[in-house]
């Protein structure tokens, strides 16, 4: 007769079987995804190496050129002040002129201050006898404070989106007087999707700034933010970081620690919030940075996403810049009651406005100096100890003959001074075929006087075969990272868009997209929507070099990304 079995360990065994079947699968499922990571690598590979054969390559000898090693000027790069819109004109002759951030001084939703401005012109109210008015000019703070801190051009009145571009600009000796802290209420946050939200309210119990940062350095949350010199929510977010690892003193050895294990985590930073946004759609982040005026307004971001308040307010604040007379300072002083009154504070509330009025700063600045010392900090610790590896791809086909060569030129000369010296570079120029005019080498004086060398030799004609030049800059990268493999590899193409001989996008996208290089375009008189699709394979920023401040544009972009 069989012995009849405990009930428990009949369980028992069952369990056994379970654990073991559920390991066996474990184990299959990763086996199986890392040999499919790992032949996903070598079809990459081979197939780029099959592409690279076909393409008739040239090695040219590296020319020498005269380097500028002055530092770089940011005055002579900024364009005319005629580059920036005016929103509202002045319609007398006894006004001030105001330099506006976009969030307000644009148009629509983002046109609260321009429809405040044409109002106030419209009042007729006095100043000294004379009937006052206002000019708005419609430019982001951070090229706001550009101008003004370099003495380029300086309006009689500055309203950036938060404090500290008025605190940096007085730090560079320019007189303020702050003529209010508070033009309309606004926020800046970290926008994240509830899942992520709620995953990490269940481990840290709070979400802010600090366990934000300390998720991003255990690897739990992948963020991205703007360049903090040019964005008022990526200065903010910077100098907020900073704070929480030690707020005695944002420059102390404990701070630029923690900031390299945070930033070390960090998987993008974007020119522009629109390249940051995009990337978010892509689901390549969980999290990114924008002010809560944007945020209520954007129907994408409506539902799955939740705002997390930080760092200093953006109420807008009004400055008086200069040794400006007693005339212009009572103008900004009346305006400043203006549009304070009920009337354009509901207005403000309309457009998205004063929405977080009970948010109090997480931060205080109690050194103004501290703002150009924690960017000099970002740009020399943003990426941590691995270095960037970068091709640049210039077209020097026909077509870019003449105007488009010469801005080609310029905007590469101008730009190289935004390049880190700890990163490398290499140079590729094609037409018909694709010629490899400087291996990658580290970005040190030899290196820079060969790029300029390299630069200065250009000339145009031929075919355009832009996406063999993309294919030698790829299998470039590939080597340099076989050698050094704690790189970051990024291209920068400039072109006029057009392509008519080689290997197509089509062709090589999937390759592109295997080997996660982000490639920047920059057109010249361009077919702007073919570098956009070259640029958003893999989430990076096109600009197009038809404006007066393509070399601003471009040493902005260098210097986020190099």
């Amino acid at each position: 007769m069989q012995k009849k079995r405990s009930p428990f360990v009949v369980l028992g065994t069952i369990a056994v079987v379970v654990f073991v079947l559920v390991y066996i699968g474990v184990n299959l499922t990763t086996n199986v995804g890392k040999t499919q990571l790992q032949v996903n690598t070598e079809d990459a590979a081979k197939k780029l190496d099959k592409l690279y054969k076909n393409i008739s390559v040239k090695f040219e000898e590296p020319v020498k050129g005269q380097i500028d090693l002055d530092p770089v000027d940011i005055g002579a790069s900024l364009p005319d002040i005629s580059k920036y819109p005016i929103t509202e004109d002045n319609t007398t002759d006894s006004f001030a002129e105001i330099f506006s951030s976009i969030e307000k001084g644009g148009t629509g939703i983002d046109g609260w201050l321009t429809e405040a401005a044409a109002d106030f012109n419209k009042a007729k109210i006095m100043v000294n006898g004379k009937q006052a008015s206002v000019k708005l000019r419609n430019i982001a703070s951070g090229t706001a404070a550009d101008y003004i801190r370099s003495g380029k051009y300086v309006p009689d009145a500055f309203t950036p989106s938060n404090e500290l571009w008025g605190e940096m600009v007085k730090d560079y000796g320019v007189k303020t007087q702050l003529i209010s802290s508070r033009l309309v209420g606004n926020v800046p946050g970290v926008v994240m999707s509830k899942k992520k939200h709620d995953e990490l309210l269940e481990k840290y119990k709070e979400i802010n700034v600090k366990t934000l940062t300390d998720a991003i350095v255990n690897n739990e949350l992948a963020m991205g933010y703007t360049d903090p010199f040019a964005s008022s929510a990526g200065l903010n977010f910077l100098v907020t970081a900073l704070n929480t690892f030690d707020s005695s003193d944002l420059l102390s050895k404990k701070a630029v620690e923690g900031f390299e294990r945070f930033q070390a985590n960090v998987p993008f930073i974007a020119s522009t919030t629109i390249q940051m946004r995009d990337a978010a759609k892509s689901g390549m982040l969980d999290a990114f940075i924008l002010e809560y005026q944007t945020f209520v307004n954007a129907a994408d971001l409506k539902g799955g996403y939740v705002f997390v308040p930080f760092g200093v307010r953006h109420d807008s604040p009004l400055y008086a810049l200069g040794n400006l007379p007693k005339e212009k300072i009572d103008i900004i002083k009346k305006f400043a009651e203006f549009v304070q009154g009920e009337k354009y504070q509901s207005l403000g509330t309309q457009k998205g406005f004063n929405g977080l009025n009970d948010y109090k700063p997480q931060l205080k600045l109690k050194d103004s100096s501290i703002l150009p010392a924690a960017q000099k900090l970002w740009k020399e610790k943003k990426d941590g100890n691995k270095p960037t590896a970068a091709v640049f791809v210039a077209d020097v086909s026909g077509s870019m003959d003449g105007e488009r060569l010469n801005r080609l030129k310029e905007s590469l000369l101008k730009g190289q001074k935004f390049l880190g010296r700890d990163n490398s570079i290499g140079f590729v120029s094609y037409s018909s075929s694709v010629s490899i005019n400087l291996p990658i080498g580290k970005y040190d004086a030899n290196q820079q006087s060969m790029f300029v060398g390299a630069i200065n030799g250009l000339q145009a004609g031929g075919q355009t075969a832009t996406f063999d030049a993309i294919i030698v800059a790829l299998k470039m990268l590939q080597d340099e990272l076989a050698a050094n493999p704690n790189t970051k590899p990024v291209i920068f193409v400039l072109s006029d868009g057009e392509t008519n001989e080689g290997n197509s996008l089509k062709e090589i996208k999937e390759l592109i997209e295997s080997y996660k290089v982000p490639i920047y375009t920059i057109g010249y008189n361009a077919n702007i929507q073919a570098l956009q699709d070259i640029s958003s394979i893999n989430e990076a920023a096109s600009i197009n070099a038809d404006t007066d401040d393509v070399v601003y544009k471009i040493g902005n972009l260098l210097n986020v990304q190099m």
